[in-house]
């Protein structure tokens, strides 16, 4: 159990430093210190050291993301509604981080080097794997499966880069922009076309 709770720690620690400073910015001590881990335990538990840890960090938060997605289009009828949601959830938890931190993926992503080969195939898989999740339940309220995949793909883009330019700018604006806009797109052409999504 103990084995299980640091490896835990560890992982959300890399979770956490990966959103402040990226893979190449994120120290071992401090790392460590975040975890609450002794020396030693990053390599017992994950031999590949600071680049495998940083991968079950960007796996886990993949995972977080398709579980909450499931939840939160289960309680939502409407799809954008569910969306219009999640931007807000996302709107309170960077205000409250006060703009420090973004998305563990795509500062990972932002962060790595042409070098960094498992990294971005992770991140690429990630990032696909819960555009996926957004196409398949688009797809169940009725959107057809093309255009799912389409609207899925804009969305999480416009997730990310209003995430990054709200950081930078330190104000929320660029992504209740990008989504009031989106989302506003969405609404009038399921009025210009009552019978399709």
């Amino acid at each position: 159990m103990k084995n299980t709770d640091t490896r835990s720690r560890l992982v959300n620690a890399m979770q956490i430093t990966l959103q402040r400073n990226g893979l190449h910015g994120t120290g071992l001590t401090e790392l460590l210190a975040q975890a609450k881990a002794p020396k030693g335990s990053l390599y017992h538990h994950f031999p590949g050291g600071k680049e495998e840890l940083a991968l079950a960090a960007i796996e886990q938060t993949a995972e977080q993301l398709v579980r909450f997605f499931t939840r939160l289009f289960a309680e939502h009828d409407d799809p954008l509604e569910a969306i219009a949601h999640w931007i807000e959830s996302a709107l309170r938890r960077i205000e409250a981080s006060e703009f420090r931190l973004g998305c563990p993926m795509a500062a990972a992503a932002l962060d790595s080097n042409a070098e960094d080969i498992d990294l971005r195939l992770a991140i690429n898989h990630s990032f696909n794997r819960v555009q996926q999740q957004l196409a398949s339940h688009l797809n169940t309220a009725g959107y057809p499966a093309e255009h799912s995949a389409d609207l899925a793909a804009l969305i999480f883009s416009s997730y990310e880069g209003g995430l990054i330019m709200a950081r930078v700018a330190g104000d929320t604006l660029p992504l209740e922009r990008a989504f009031r806009a989106l989302l506003g797109h969405v609404r009038l052409q399921q009025k210009a076309s009552p019978n399709e999504h």
